[in-house]
């Protein structure tokens, strides 16, 4: 038999994300975010069942092209643009969309030989200072853009730093109305957080992310507790070992657990060979037995150990939720210091992935 770890997608609840979404932006088309091979999930497992997409969003070439091969006709916006001059050749091929941040790019596309004009996103740098053109030129390239035949179509495109926290938005807006002032072109500017939170933003276009895999933009499950949002992806395992210990009993490389009295502890098969945090510290919730408890010790390439105080009756073979439906990724991730993004992307390629409709 294989390690008993398994990370089980669950399809229906992308189709839910999706239309909470569109509760949130009801008259905004949604961009939906698969970069990361769907944050981890698999875009091959996944992009069926956000089928009522308007489009899909990601930054790897190949992944557009897996869409495309796969049977996805609607549009393909790849979001960090294209990279060398000749990736315009597959652009043409697959009929992508693509972001434009640099002078480079509009020159490449200027002189392509292409079968038909792309459709292009102008990225404008608000204050995040990656990609963008910085806002006083914003016009200029516009007015340049606008007039190359290899162009079909032009949507102003901005990305927002604070849109998960107190100081918002304003400030990037603020930037954004300024460049854009003149400039008649529909606009793509909202993340998660802002199609969430801050409507003013939704535009055209929103690209929701995180959202879709029922994670919360700001890092903290209780911000998205109410929304409806359903957890994509449950990573369990068991219990294949248990150790009871006694009072001043250490556990683990380092011995950074010391029990302080007697204690059933249980040794689960996952590890951060498997993408769980290596840095998740003592007591990072998990859900053992139906019950929620939490970790003790360092965590192993292949193991961690659990506090079984909670849940008496757990033994070898009790069934182990990392993460998931009764506990948010969110809980796991503020825990261990990090963002569920991070945990959903590092899910390892040794872990089964089961689908669940």
């Amino acid at each position: 038999m294989p390690r008993p770890i398994t990370a089980t997608l669950h399809l229906s609840a992308f189709e839910n994300n999706l239309q909470v979404i569109r509760r949130f932006a009801p008259s905004a088309k949604i961009w939906s975010v698969v970069k990361a091979n769907a944050y981890g999930h698999g875009i091959k497992h996944v992009w069926r069942s956000l089928g009522q997409t308007d489009g899909f969003a990601l930054l790897d070439l190949a992944e557009a092209i897996l869409l495309r091969e796969s049977g996805w006709q609607g549009p393909i916006l790849l979001l960090e643009g294209f990279f060398k001059p000749q990736d315009l050749l597959l652009l043409d091929r697959y009929r992508l969309t693509t972001s434009v941040h640099s002078d480079w790019q509009l020159a490449a596309i200027a002189v392509a030989k292409l079968s038909a004009p792309l459709d292009v996103y102008l990225k404008v740098n608000s204050g995040m200072n990656r990609l963008g053109f910085s806002p006083d030129r914003l016009h200029s390239v516009w007015l340049q853009a606008r007039e190359m035949g290899n162009i079909a179509s032009l949507t102003l495109m901005s990305h927002f730093a604070t849109a998960d926290g107190p100081q918002g938005v304003a400030e990037q807006m603020t930037v954004i109305e300024g460049a854009a002032a003149g400039i008649p072109l529909p606009r793509c500017l909202a993340n998660s957080a802002a199609t969430l939170w801050h409507p003013q933003t939704h535009g055209s276009w929103v690209r929701p992310g995180i959202v879709l895999y029922g994670a919360s933009p700001s890092g903290q499950w209780r911000d998205i507790a109410d929304s409806g949002l359903q957890a994509t992806m449950t990573l369990s395992s068991e219990i294949i070992g248990v150790q009871t210990l006694k009072s001043g009993d250490r556990v683990g490389y380092g011995w950074r657990y010391s029990a302080k009295t007697a204690q059933r502890i249980g040794v689960v098969a996952c590890g951060y060979a498997d993408g769980y945090p290596r840095h998740a510290p003592s007591g990072t919730p998990v859900w053992v037995d139906g019950v929620l408890t939490h970790t003790v010790g360092t965590v192993s390439m292949d193991m961690l150990a659990v506090d079984l105080t909670p849940c008496p009756g757990a033994d070898i073979g009790a069934e182990v939720e990392l993460w998931g439906r009764h506990l948010p990724v969110d809980d796991v991730a503020a825990a261990a210091g990090t963002l569920g993004y991070e945990l959903l992307t590092a899910l390892a390629a040794r872990v089964p992935v089961t689908v669940e409709a």
